[in-house]
């Protein structure tokens, strides 16, 4: 498969994950409405999904380890397409939950295992700019998906839109049976023995360094995943927009994650790894130091409580390809269980923050930008002990 053309595959694989949080954000209030719950009981549809998400991908590294990174993802993909429609199809609440959790357990292995096939055809700078490209393409989804699910939700209702999603991952699932290559030969592999499997979980997962860095990376995305698990109370009650308005909130966001994205590709090659995530750093300060100020001083009102959230997508979608890439090569011979552990990293943190810190900030602005602030902070804190503490 051509290098493109790959790209493309991976990043439309990594979507998944994005795709089935964002686009039916516009219709939690709808989806309480017609099962006659609360908006907390509602959004513990999208905790459920995550938490399982988060448990899944600490699996399918190393099972693609095993047994190749091409099955993994076909199998995966097979069952999301399955869970999506039972989801469209949910009677009440109690199967809403069960077929979101099960969307949670497949929908992560495109990110995770496409993450390891970089690092299997790539090194260094040039798997820094894959990871970038890969990140640029990747932001049409959240950018897309909730403008689609608002526009689906006021024409057809929130059915539709988990009809979308299952139509989109299938079309996903027969491309990948025609055109994605398998990018770790067999002698590469390692023999599924569970208590070979669980050492090397307990061998990477206990190196100190690994997991600061993990977590940094995680929390480096706070001034997003806050704003993306208070879209409908953000959007609706705080700016008061319509259903169909969600672009005001997504599209600057992944319009600087996606040019923070395309800097990063370039840049790879003539700044070194430490200046790229400096310069991040720098920038999401300079984002949450604006946005707490504006939301003390000012009411928030288009466009300017949406400013900060572009710099803060450009600031940490420059830094992210490098502090990816550099925390997975700290296990180049257990790619794919690194990449398992960072993903569940990152999903453990969005799904705590969503569903027990974004319901305490539903109410106000400025508490959303002080949660923004301090998840860089420890994010800032995590990245330098990751380099400075011994194992």
């Amino acid at each position: 498969m051509h290098r493109r053309s790959l790209i493309f595959v991976l990043a439309a694989l990594s979507m998944l994950g994005a795709l089935s949080i964002d686009a039916y954000l516009p219709a939690l209030p709808a989806i309480a409405l017609r099962f006659a719950v609360s908006a907390p009981a509602v959004q513990q549809t999208l905790t459920v999904y995550l938490f399982a998400f988060a448990f899944m991908t600490l699996f399918y590294g190393t099972l693609s380890d095993s047994f190749g990174r091409r099955p993994v993802i076909l199998v995966s993909m097979l069952l999301y397409v399955l869970s999506s429609l039972g989801a469209g199809l949910a009677p009440n609440l109690g199967w809403l939950l069960l077929f979101r959790f099960l969307q949670g357990l497949t929908a992560g292995a495109g990110g995770v295992v496409g993450r390891a096939i970089v690092g299997d055809l790539f090194t260094g700078p040039d798997a820094q700019r894959t990871m970038s490209y890969i990140s640029v393409v990747f932001g049409l989804a959240p950018a897309i998906a909730p403008i689609l699910g608002g526009w689906l939700q006021a024409a057809f209702g929130w059915r539709s839109i988990f009809g979308f999603i299952a139509l989109f991952s299938f079309l996903l699932l027969l491309i990948c049976l025609r055109e994605l290559p398998e990018s770790l030969p067999r002698a590469q592999r390692h023999p599924f023995h569970f208590r070979h499997i669980l050492a090397n979980y307990w061998k990477v997962g206990c190196h100190l360094r690994f997991l600061l860095r993990c977590l940094a990376i995680a929390l480096s995305f706070s001034g997003i995943l806050i704003y993306v698990g208070s879209a409908p109370a953000f959007v609706l009650n705080l700016l008061h927009l319509s259903v169909t308005e969600f672009g005001w909130l997504f599209i600057p966001l992944i319009g600087g994650m996606t040019l923070g994205s395309v800097f990063s590709g370039k840049l790879s090659h003539h700044f070194s790894p430490t200046v790229m995530i400096s310069s991040g750093y720098a920038i999401m300060a300079l984002s949450v130091a604006l946005n707490v100020a504006y939301t003390a001083l000012f009411k928030i009102e288009i466009p300017w409580a949406v400013l900060p959230m572009f710099v803060y997508g450009f600031g940490m979608t420059l830094a992210n390809p490098a502090m990816t890439v550099a925390t997975l090569e700290m296990f180049p011979a257990y790619r794919g269980l690194a990449s398992s552990l960072q993903s569940f990293t990152f999903m453990i943190v969005f799904a705590l923050g969503s569903g027990l810190l974004c319901p305490l900030l539903f109410g106000s602005a400025f508490y959303l930008a002080l949660g923004c602030a301090a998840g860089l902070a420890l994010s800032m804190i995590c990245w330098w002990l990751g380099y400075v503490v011994r194992d």
